[in-house]
């Protein structure tokens, strides 16, 4: 997974956000072929491969990695060095953000799917196994440098990008890759901003890949 994460990351990183879906290779270099998608900017998968055998799923824990140099522009830009972002806050995000991952798509994997999310140790010919990694997170306002009486008002609350490979958890075969950036609502107009409206829009986000996760798996069985 690492060699096909770096090569991916820099098709993600070194260009402009808008321009990045037309970076990705036809072929990965373990084999995937790109295959055509309205719904994310790459989708790969490995020939014969179906998901519709699995009935269950099982996710690892999500890796998270903000922007290159997002601490440096944010801190950059703050005077008060009390709204500085310090290392241990970014950690406390980037947990934060995996853990809810993790709630999303178990509730919609299990509510809207019917697919019970089961060990991430599981080994069984009916177990999708995810590994699933947000990169380029940018946060416009994180709460953390929010102190009494300060306010944030932003456009949007930012942006990230899913990077999420698809394994048979029985082989231990990788069947499947997603990569897909998305931004926040941008409504045109500054809005208050803090972290109960920063978790808003990362949940939604966060439900439209769980979505389409589980559409994929059921129309795989229609």
């Amino acid at each position: 997974m690492r060699s096909a994460l770096i090569t991916l990351l820099f098709s993600c990183v070194l260009l402009p956000f808008s321009h990045a879906k037309d970076t990705f290779p036809d072929v990965t270099d373990d084999g995937l072929q790109r295959v055509p998608s309205k719904q994310v900017q790459a989708a790969y998968w490995r020939e014969g491969a179906s998901l519709e055998p699995y009935t269950q799923v099982a996710i690892l824990d999500c890796f998270v990695a903000f922007r290159k140099n997002w601490q440096r522009d944010f801190n950059s830009s703050q005077r008060e060095l009390s709204r500085r972002i310090s290392g241990d806050d970014m950690e406390k995000i980037r947990q934060e953000l995996a853990k809810e991952f993790m709630v999303i798509f178990t509730r919609e994997l299990d509510e809207r799917g019917g697919y019970d999310v089961v060990s991430s140790d599981t080994r069984q010919d009916n177990t999708l196994l995810l590994r699933p990694a947000i990169i380029n997170l940018d946060v416009s306002s994180p709460a953390a440098n929010s102190g009494p009486g300060q306010s944030n008002y932003v456009a949007s609350a930012g942006s990230m990008t899913l990077y999420m490979e698809l394994y048979d958890s029985a082989t231990l075969d990788l069947i499947g890759r997603v990569v897909d950036s998305r931004a926040a609502q941008d409504t045109g107009h500054f809005q208050y901003a803090n972290k109960v409206t920063n978790k808003a829009e990362a949940d939604k986000i966060l439900r439209r890949w769980a979505d389409l996760l589980v559409k994929a798996l059921n129309e795989a069985k229609e």
